[in-house]
């Protein structure tokens, strides 16, 4: 696997991952708009803009594999983007409360100079346990909730008491489900 990875986020989980995994990498994150249609399907939505960031980090380099993403967190049908404000945080935080969500990760990976591209997603369920006011209040004057869709990040002290049963990736709900992320790194190296 020789050739150049680059990630195109800002996200210091996504980088603690490949970090985690011995993957050498540089960031180059994406200016992309994360804006999508709130009718569209999840999964189309992810992919769609993990591949965006892809291919827009990559106008910026000759060669390599860039690779975007993309998370969302879908409740009953409704995409839950990142808080605008704290109140907002709270908000969706109440809404999780005591409830079963689905989180959503794109994953797009795109090999320059060949053209060469991979785009997939995974699904994980998450239950959250009820909350209290307390908690919530807590959490979101942390500051922790503000960067994150779904106001929360399972990897984070308080996040993780939140989260009573998850079905499916743990990585995936931290940003980059790191299996299916490396088995189609592998696929694209090896072409």
């Amino acid at each position: 696997m020789g050739k150049k990875l680059i990630l195109a986020s800002g996200s210091p989980r996504r980088s603690r991952l490949l970090t985690q995994i011995g993957l050498r990498f540089s960031v180059d994150p994406s200016s992309v708009e994360e804006s999508f249609d709130p009718g569209e399907e999840p999964a189309k939505i992810v992919e769609t803009l993990s591949r965006l960031k892809a291919e827009e980090v990559a106008r910026r380099h000759k060669e390599g594999i860039i690779v975007g993403a993309d998370t969302i967190v879908v409740l009953d049908g409704r995409v839950l983007g990142k808080p605008v404000d704290r109140r907002d945080a709270a908000r969706m935080l109440t809404t999780l409360s005591g409830r079963t969500h689905e989180v959503f990760t794109g994953i797009s990976l795109l090999e320059k100079p060949g053209g060469a591209g991979i785009t997939d997603h995974e699904v994980t369920r998450v239950t959250f346990r009820k909350l209290d006011a307390g908690e919530i209040d807590g959490y979101v004057n942390s500051g922790s909730p503000m960067d994150k869709a779904g106001a929360y990040g399972i990897q984070d002290d308080y996040g993780a008491i939140f989260v009573e049963r998850i079905e499916g990736c743990f990585y995936n709900v931290v940003g980059l489900p790191l299996t299916r992320f490396y088995l189609r790194y592998r696929e694209l190296s090896a072409e």
